[in-house]
């Protein structure tokens, strides 16, 4: 039987009381909520925290809300909250997309939203989207909130900006009216983690010229989760299956995957750039739909 090593555990009782047991206890203490990913880390003794703060009680961290232009997702919402919510498909289906793929019914009910971003897993669904959204995280520490825009985020494989004493408290989307957006993954089996997986975030102009776009990856090695140089290749060109396959060679091409059990490097770079092309024109579809998905 695996057992995690000693710790101690403490119920939080508001964001402060957080954000001083972080400081008192360092890197040597984690915030546990859904706790999916850390406990099974700490039963294989890949994490040995000594502190773990329990974060369920504080409901002002959960909530998803509209609010001056900007979609808000409490740090400690579920992932069926996310899914069932008609804010998050109205305004970007691409959340619904990935809710709808990710893990199962059990995990989904008790994992959070921040949880997720935050163990910074590089196949982890949902930190590709919100790249693709250009989301902003709010981190709240001693001297008060800092923002950090998602394309800033993530550090490395399990590595984020948040610092040892503070907390994510939010993630602002801003709205994107008109906009579409899609999410589609490759895996092995239903609610697996993904072979490769792509998001994209599309805004047309007159004649359906690409004015802003957005593209996560994920699952195929970059540290950012960003295909910048197919976005770059883009903007300014008329949304076509010819510009869409153009923008896949380049996510394709820049990508870093890295072999393992899910596959070699070669299939993985086509995956990428299939799934591209796949997630560019759902996105385009729904925005000439007026960003629906109906």
């Amino acid at each position: 039987m695996q057992v995690p090593a000693f710790f101690e555990y403490q119920r939080a009782t508001s964001v402060a009381h957080v954000v001083t047991l972080l400081e008192r206890f360092g890197p040597e203490a984690r915030i546990v909520a859904g706790g999916h990913s850390l406990i099974p880390m700490m039963k294989l003794r890949l994490a040995q925290p000594e502190l773990l703060v329990d974060v369920n009680d504080l409901h002002e961290l959960a909530g998803i809300t509209v609010e001056d232009g900007v979609l808000r997702i409490g740090a400690l919402t579920r992932h069926a909250e996310l899914l069932a919510s008609p804010l998050a498909g109205e305004h970007f289906p691409i959340l619904h997309d990935a809710e709808r793929v990710i893990a199962d019914p059990v995990v989904r009910n008790r994992g959070t939203i921040g949880g997720s971003v935050c163990q910074a897993d590089p196949s982890e669904d949902l930190s590709g989207v919100f790249t693709a959204l250009r989301a902003v995280a709010v981190v709240r520490g001693v001297d008060g909130d800092r923002t950090v825009p998602m394309r800033e985020f993530f550090h490395g494989p399990y590595e984020t900006a948040v610092r040892p004493a503070e907390i994510l408290v939010e993630l602002r989307v801003p709205l994107q009216p008109g906009a579409g957006s899609a999410y589609v993954k490759v895996d092995r089996r239903v609610g697996d983690w993904a072979v490769a997986a792509a998001g994209a975030v599309v805004s047309l102009g007159p004649g359906g010229v690409v004015e802003q776009v957005g593209i996560g990856l994920t699952a195929v090695g970059d540290a950012d989760f960003t295909a910048v140089e197919a976005e770059d290749l883009l903007r300014g060109r008329v949304a076509d299956e010819y510009t869409f396959a153009a923008a896949g060679e380049a996510a394709a091409t820049h990508c870093r995957p890295v072999a393992d059990q899910r596959g070699p490097v070669d299939y993985k770079r086509h995956l990428a750039g299939e799934l591209t092309v796949r997630a560019l024109r759902d996105a385009t579809a729904r925005a000439h739909r007026g960003g629906s998905t109906e």
